[in-house]
């Protein structure tokens, strides 16, 4: 059960290790582009390269959906990167439901955890298989695998680190499970200091606040980009630009300098005051435009005294 990228690596090293995928549960075709055209997920795309059953539910507890569901007769599910399960299905095959969840859980339960390890400055997370229980994201843990967080590190760099870890770690989960060589671990006899959650990403998480300082604005920027990317405001007395910025640095330094601030040579650098420092801005792209470095952006727009980021 998945949809997107995430989802398929570790579908496809099931398969290469000669598993038998009765069936793939995937998300309903949606209109994209342009055209409208209807769009296959990533994991529908590959399963019929394969010549695996597709079903896409409106709803994971549609009679007709169950009761086809239950004549596969698996042996065991496996959840990655989809939508959350009713026990009438988590519970319906007899090795049980597991999941694996992009940190090292009991941190960041929730839709986005790789975006929020980054922006809270982490320098270490992973990935995690679980059983799947009542509550999201809280089921007895079965293995885990630790990746470090570079401070060069994106949502898009990780992302892939982790894509490739993850499906090592669902082939060792469902040899150990078939094999009944497993001892989950209740997430409650982890120790934590404190729980960090990961909600769902929307478009008021990625705005960037230029009143933080330099080092959580940086990297904010770096946990949303390049997907969704982060964003701001560039305002004058006349005119607002909806600024997305992918790529940063930062320096702390003490200055009285209102934050939002734009400091530039209006050649080579853009540099925004905030909070006990500034932010670099490398890689940007304005409304309507392409992406691209500081010097493209401000070779083609001139910086007005009165403008400014908020």
């Amino acid at each position: 059960m998945g949809t997107p990228e995430f989802a398929v690596a570790p579908l496809q090293q099931l398969v290469e290790q000669k598993y038998t995928i009765v069936a793939v549960i995937t998300a309903v075709d949606k209109p994209a582009g342009r055209g409208q055209k209807l769009s296959f997920s990533a994991v529908k795309e590959y399963a019929l390269s394969q010549n695996i059953p597709v079903l896409q539910p409106e709803s994971l507890k549609n009679e007709t959906f169950l009761h086809e569901l239950e004549s596969y007769k698996a042996d065991l599910q496996i959840v990655v990167a989809f939508r959350m399960l009713p026990k009438v299905v988590w519970n319906m095959p007899p090795k049980g439901t597991f999941n694996l969840h992009a940190s090292l859980l009991p941190q960041y339960r929730g839709a986005a955890p790789i975006n929020w390890a980054i922006i809270n400055g982490d320098t270490e997370t992973g990935v995690t298989t679980f059983f799947i229980e009542e509550q999201i994201d809280t089921g007895n843990i079965i293995f885990q695998e630790k990746v470090t967080i570079e401070a060069s590190d994106t949502i898009g760099t990780l992302y892939e680190k982790l894509i490739n870890i993850g499906a090592s770690l669902v082939i060792k989960t469902t040899n150990a499970i078939m094999m009944n060589n497993i001892k989950p671990i209740p997430q409650a006899e982890i120790p934590v200091e404190q729980l960090r959650p990961a909600p769902k990403i929307n478009k008021e998480s990625c705005r960037i606040n230029w009143n933080c300082d330099a080092k959580t604005i940086h990297n904010l920027v770096r946990g949303f980009s390049p997907y969704p990317a982060a964003w701001t405001e560039l305002v004058s007395n006349d005119s607002s630009n909806t600024i997305k910025i992918f790529s940063t640095s930062f320096e702390n330094a003490n200055h009285t300098i209102e934050p939002g601030t734009i400091i530039t040579d209006s050649k080579s650098y853009i540099k925004i005051a905030c909070c006990n420092g500034y932010i670099n801005i490398t890689d940007l792209q304005p409304s309507g435009k392409k992406r691209m470095d500081a010097s493209s952006f401000l070779n083609g727009h001139k910086i007005k005294t009165d403008e400014k980021f908020i």
